[in-house]
């Protein structure tokens, strides 16, 4: 579903945040990203999408390379659902019509259609019963909840997770992270950045350790976290709690 080639980003032309990285996503696979901050994780991420462009390499996604200047990005990102740290819903409509708004502009539903997938999808997120409310009258992990309905209303094909519990309190991050394991239960293909450990064991199929802008390890979750072969991994899984 995603291929990574050389892929490398340089900003200001000595700030290199990605050195060739190499991945390869199934389809209905879930990879968690995870690494100290700065190390480049969420530039991989944004590159995916070409929310960043990438200084060499190239981007492949359900077959189409994002890196080949006749490709129509526009139209492979409707099929790239994108979750933030910070939620980026309108403040002045309601949660019904945030999610509605690109079903209606870009994928040109009538409002009756939009309306239709719009409360499915607030239900799948549960939380139907906010569909008239507005941003500011929900907690935190309600409106990232609305974020990642919006997303999943446009039907992707993959899902993109930036750290999308990090600007949460902790009490609130256990209800995201219960509809992301129920997305990785229904097979969606999902890369994810995160400092939440214990989601990546529960949800991940495998683990990419990432330090400097480099991949440092790859592998299945247990493996990585209870024997990592790189000393770089051991010294920093040593120094945190999961």
């Amino acid at each position: 579903m995603i291929t990574l080639t050389g892929l490398s980003k340089t900003f200001e032309k000595t700030i290199h945040a990605v050195r060739n990285v190499d991945l390869h996503i199934d389809e209905g696979e879930v990879v968690v990203i995870v690494g100290p901050s700065g190390s480049g994780k969420s530039t991989v991420l944004r590159c995916i999408n070409l929310l960043e462009i990438p200084t060499e390499g190239s981007v492949v996604v359900d077959g189409h390379e994002l890196t080949d200047p006749v490709t129509d990005i526009d139209a492979v990102r409707a099929e790239v659902g994108m979750v933030f740290q910070q939620f980026n819903l309108f403040p002045h409509l309601t949660v019904l019509e945030n999610v509605t708004l690109a079903l209606r502009k870009v994928r040109k539903q009538s409002k009756a259609e939009a309306t239709e997938v719009a409360l499915r999808q607030l239900t799948r997120v549960g939380i139907p019963e906010k569909a008239d409310s507005y941003p500011r009258q929900l907690s935190g992990g309600q409106q990232q909840r609305v974020a990642i309905a919006r997303s999943l209303a446009m039907e992707p094909k993959v899902m993109l997770f930036d750290e999308p519990t990090s600007a949460l309190d902790p009490e609130m991050v256990k209800e995201v992270l219960d509809v992301m394991l129920g997305l990785a239960a229904e097979g969606m293909t999902m890369v994810v950045v995160t400092h939440e450990m214990g989601f990546a064991r529960a949800a991940a199929d495998r683990l990419v350790f990432i330090d400097e802008g480099e991949i440092v390890e790859v592998g299945a979750p247990e493996e990585v976290f209870t024997n990592p072969v790189q000393q770089r991994t051991k010294d920093f899984f040593a120094k945190i709690l999961y």
